[in-house]
């Protein structure tokens, strides 16, 4: 049967002292981010606690605010700024990056209340790497997208919107860009693995795009993966050209 990690991490909250609280990945699993919560559980205890690391279980040692604590189904987990602040510091900043995208997805912060924190909290661990993380910040579908858009900026090319609704020129709502570039009107799109099950309806969008004078660039995991450079080149050759001409376009 397939593990249920409330009843797990409800059972590991029995094991553990009082004062533990879940922390990471767990509390952000907790909060509703769809991460790995149990790969080790990660919990964060006062400095003079007895806890300690073992199999299946990460320990961290720091002050603990009750204002920093949310009981959710009766687990007690770091709140979402405080989870984002600990992951920032954790991880790879576009991992992290990932998770703050799903939280502005899920509505559970925005960038601006986002950016508060992160002033706020200088001096906090983690914080200094949260920082330039936030203006990045954005409701994107899926982490690949995030991760999409992040090898995009991280090559120097300009920040997209995301999640765009865009129209043809009689007002008709025609599609929603993953990734966008009003100025040269190009739209990315990240295939994942559901593409084959939705080829015939994104191919459908796709020429209702094309035919509205948008031009789209595809690219699927193994792409980012293995090339990488060949995804930033085709961006910046798709954004010199059009730009160029949408331009002239606009002034003739």
């Amino acid at each position: 049967m397939r593990e249920d990690p409330w009843r797990l991490l409800s059972t590991w909250q029995g094991m553990l002292p009082h004062d533990a609280v879940f922390a990471r990945a767990t509390a952000a699993w907790i909060h509703g981010l769809d991460l790995d919560p149990t790969s080790p559980v990660e919990i964060v205890v006062p400095p003079n606690s007895t806890a300690r690391s073992r199999p299946g279980l990460g320990v961290r040692r720091r002050e603990i605010e009750s204002a920093e604590v949310d009981t959710i189904k009766g687990l007690r987990a770091t709140k979402v700024h405080r989870t984002l602040t600990d992951l920032s510091l954790q991880w790879p900043a576009v991992e992290a990056l990932v998770a703050i995208d799903m939280a502005v997805r899920a509505k559970l912060t925005d960038p601006v209340s986002l950016w508060r924190h992160a002033q706020t909290a200088k001096g906090c661990a983690g914080a200094g790497r949260l920082r330039p993380l936030v203006p990045l910040a954005a409701p994107a579908e899926s982490p690949m997208e995030t991760r999409l858009r992040w090898l995009l900026i991280q090559a120097g090319l300009p920040r997209p919107e995301v999640q765009r609704e865009l129209h043809d020129a009689s007002g008709r709502f025609v599609g929603r860009a993953d990734l966008y570039y009003p100025a040269a009107r190009l739209v990315i799109e990240y295939d994942g693995a559901n593409h084959r099950e939705r080829l015939v309806s994104d191919d459908r969008r796709q020429n209702l795009l094309m035919a509205a004078s948008y031009q789209v660039l595809r690219f699927t995991a193994a792409d980012m993966h293995q090339q990488p450079q060949v995804i930033a080149a085709q961006v910046r050759g798709a954004l010199a050209g059009r730009t160029h001409v949408w331009h002239q376009t606009r002034a003739s």
